[in-house]
């Protein structure tokens, strides 16, 4: 399939509380190297508002960043603000607050509940706002409630430097509990096609019955996770591919995007023929006998857990 004119406009549509957002997004985690976090070399700077700028282009209005998402020498953050301030009034930026990472790359203690304005107000300062559009609280494996972490995150909305909350890396029983403080507008899981994971197909069902975005994180990077985008697809997603004239990574998207209208993908990439490849394949549409073909190794993999 060609890619060169399909713009993210082709994945439809969802609203993060009154945001309206194209369903392919872009995630800012591997704007800043050839992998994520402190792995891998540093990107070539105006390659990378490059690439924020061709996202643009290419009808992407949900971006997905954090504080954290740093290299030696990048800040996705501060490359986005050069790139794309003064911003698009259609552009959506959501971040995430609660890991800590020091100066030298190295991660630190989890936030305290106190420490997450200081969070919320270096995103600010980062991405040049007097506001964040959304805001996720990562959950920390330290902390086994997120009430009082959320219920912070929730003054600061009150107080206006939010217009909405999510909540990430969470099981069914954490959205309860934030939703028992205030309003939750996506969550954001790892999900993806060669990962059963039974807890999280509870939460995309929960979130699609209540109307929340589910926002899967590494639906390309598999198991691979933050080192890059996986190369082990089994015969089923490369036949797929083949019938589409699409990539292998296309296909897993298209897969992520059709588990419900509510599903949203952040694929990341430093690289602008990837990103034109990503955007693309919210245009693939699967087949029912594909759907069942791509899921068979999974619905194995479960039945079998």
């Amino acid at each position: 399939m060609s890619s060169q004119t399909i713009t993210a406009d082709a994945a439809g549509t969802w609203k993060l509380g009154d945001l309206p957002v194209h369903r392919l997004g872009y995630g800012a985690m591997r704007l800043t190297g050839s992998a994520a976090f402190h792995h891998g070399t540093p990107s070539d700077r105006d390659r990378s508002i490059a690439v924020l700028r061709k996202a643009i282009d290419l009808g992407v209005n949900h971006i997905d960043t954090a504080a954290f998402y740093f290299s030696s020498l990048r800040s996705a953050n501060e490359l986005i603000n050069t790139a794309l301030g003064p911003y698009p009034d259609d552009l959506v930026i959501v971040t995430k607050v609660g890991p800590y990472r020091a100066y030298e790359g190295e991660w630190g203690t989890s936030a305290r509940p106190e420490e997450l304005r200081g969070h919320v107000e270096e995103n600010l300062r980062q991405l040049g706002r007097d506001h964040l559009d959304v805001v996720n609280l990562r959950r920390m494996p330290k902390y086994d409630s997120i009430a009082e972490h959320f219920g912070v995150l929730a003054d600061l909305r009150d107080a206006g430097l939010i217009r909405h909350l999510g909540v990430s890396n969470i099981e069914p029983r954490h959205l309860a509990e934030a939703q028992a403080i205030a309003p939750v507008v996506c969550v954001q899981n790892r999900y993806a096609l060669d990962r059963p994971d039974p807890a999280a197909d509870e939460l995309l069902r929960i979130c699609g019955a209540q109307g929340i975005a589910f926002v899967p994180f590494y639906a390309v990077a598999g198991e691979s996770g933050e080192h890059g985008a996986t190369t082990a697809h089994d015969e089923g997603v490369r036949a797929v591919a083949r019938a589409h004239g699409a990539s292998p990574a296309q296909i897993r998207l298209a897969w992520t995007l059709h588990q419900g209208p509510h599903v949203l993908a952040i694929p990341g990439t430093g690289n602008p023929d990837h990103l034109a490849e990503n955007v693309a394949a919210g245009a693939i549409r699967l087949t029912d006998e594909e759907l069942d073909r791509l899921g068979a190794p999974r619905q194995r993999a479960g039945a079998s857990g």
